[in-house]
């Protein structure tokens, strides 16, 4: 696996500069635009043949909620009967803990290559770059994971890690990275990509994989797929490793259901997801199928901290569905990257602060209009745009000259007279700028020069013309000439 690409910046401060860079970008931003317009479809089409879909999000969402509000108490029990299962748990408390465990258990199993399903969480706690640091060697298997990760990139959405490049930067990759002949047919690349990984199933010591839920009732936990590499990855290594959040636990088998309904249909569009594989222990005889030994994960990662307060802990209920991203106006511009995170969208804005702290990721909520899209299409029906208000309450973004501005503006604003008086010379200089000539120039950079942020803007945008008359005057005009009532 190649270095990090240097333009994928994993510091969320950097938004703002990665941004633009994204913006700049053509070919990102056709890509983008293409794959989320066809998700957001596929999506309506699917939820045309749902009538019960309000219910199902009300269901899974009074589910989430009563499972969080009580999560020491069902972890305790899934752990329990998982472990009577036969399966092996592990707690790990942050990145670092999780990412030893695991490379002790592949120290353990003496395994030297490793085949990895998809995984957001093993993607947050950066196992490969750990794995690669110990000597051995992580293959992605998931088609999208595989193409990042011959670029050296990380993932760009939550669904689909590689929605960023085109056909023809895969072509171009296959032939640089893998020597083959130089092609851009969809069936081509995809016989390429198997021929290559077909063996790395075959001779893998130990499989990789995420978890979608865990289920307190039978201590088994459910991986969904449509590819079928998370199914090789669990059954032909003797060892399979599942590494997940302590948030993906539910109560029974039976809340299943709904999530099974509401995932695939938020997710990609899809009625159903091809693969659904429900693990309850290890293979207890020679001839049976499975791995001879089965580690679970558990991470809490700043997860617990996020209980504490309702509207914070309603974040947790993400199913991980990447719909918010496919609707967020802010992420089909600029894409997962400029987020610096391996969580991105409106989703990412919220739990990358509360995974990587305020100091790395506070300006993040800032990345949204506010639009409540990401609301209206979430499955368990987190209210995003409330989660990043409060976010942008605690966070740094602007500073003290953010703070006084808005006090000046408020003083000002409650002070007619005042407000009127710099309403008018704020009016006549604005008219000044839009005139043609030395004088318009010259006005307008001296006040890019004396207020940043409106230069800032300009760069990008441009003021309508200003009315003859202000809304005062307007205003004014209206009541004058208002006949008095009977």
């Amino acid at each position: 696996m190649k270095p990090l690409d240097p333009i994928v910046d994993l510091d969320a401060r950097s938004f703002g500069r990665l941004s633009k860079a994204a913006l700049a970008n053509d070919s990102l931003r056709g890509a983008l635009d293409h794959v989320t317009t066809e998700f957001a479809d596929r999506r309506e089409k699917a939820l045309s043949s749902a009538p019960d879909w309000e219910v199902w999000r009300e269901q899974a969402r009074a589910v989430k909620a009563h499972t969080l509000a009580s999560l020491d108490t069902y972890l305790a029990q899934f752990i329990e009967r998982a472990e009577s299962n036969g399966i092996q748990v592990h707690i790990a408390r942050d990145r670092e803990e999780a990412c030893t465990l695991v490379g002790e258990i592949l120290q353990q199993a003496q395994a030297s290559t490793v085949v990895k399903s998809k995984s957001m969480v093993t993607e947050e706690i950066g196992l490969n770059e750990h794995l690669l640091a110990l000597g051995l060697e992580p293959v992605e298997t998931d088609l999208g994971e595989w193409i990042i990760q011959l670029a050296g990139e990380k993932p760009s959405h939550i669904i689909a890690p590689a929605i960023h490049r085109t056909r023809q930067d895969i072509g171009d990759l296959f032939h640089t990275e893998l020597g083959v002949p130089e092609t851009h047919d969809v069936e081509e690349l995809t016989a390429i990509a198997r021929r290559f990984l077909r063996t790395r199933f075959a001779e893998a010591e130990v499989g990789v994989s995420g978890v979608n839920f865990l289920v307190a009732e039978t201590g088994s936990f459910l991986v969904l797929e449509n590819e079928g590499n998370a199914r090789l990855c669990t059954s032909l290594p003797k060892v399979h490793v599942a590494v997940t959040g302590i948030e993906k636990v539910i109560p029974r088998l039976g809340d299943l259901d709904v999530f099974l309904r509401l995932l695939p249909r938020s997710g990609t569009g899809q009625a159903m997801t091809t693969y659904q594989t429900l693990f309850s222990g290890p293979k207890t005889d020679p001839d049976s199928e499975g791995p001879e030994a089965i580690h679970l994960v558990l991470l809490d990662n700043g997860r617990s901290a996020q209980l504490s307060t309702p509207l914070e802990r309603e974040a947790l209920a993400c199913i991980r569905c990447g719909a918010c991203l496919n609707v967020c106006p802010v992420y089909k511009q600029v894409g997962g990257h400029a987020y610096g995170s391996v969580y991105p969208g409106p989703i990412g804005a919220v739990i990358t602060p509360a995974l990587a702290g305020q100091e790395s990721a506070g300006n993040l909520p800032h990345a949204s209009s506010l639009c409540g899209a990401c609301r209206d299409v979430c499955p368990v029906k987190i209210n995003l745009p409330e989660l990043l208000l409060e976010l942008r309450e605690k966070g740094d973004e602007g500073g003290r000259s953010e703070s006084w501005g808005f006090t000046g503006w408020s003083w000002v604003a409650s002070k007619p007279r005042l407000s009127s008086v710099l309403g008018r010379i704020l009016t006549c200089t604005l008219r000044l700028t839009q005139s043609s000539g030395f004088l318009g120039k010259w006005t307008s950079k001296l006040i890019g020069a004396l207020v940043p942020p409106l230069r800032t803007w300009q760069a990008e945008r441009e003021l309508p013309p200003m009315p003859a008359r202000s809304f005062r005057q307007l205003w004014k005009a209206g009541l004058d000439s208002e006949e008095p009532s009977a």
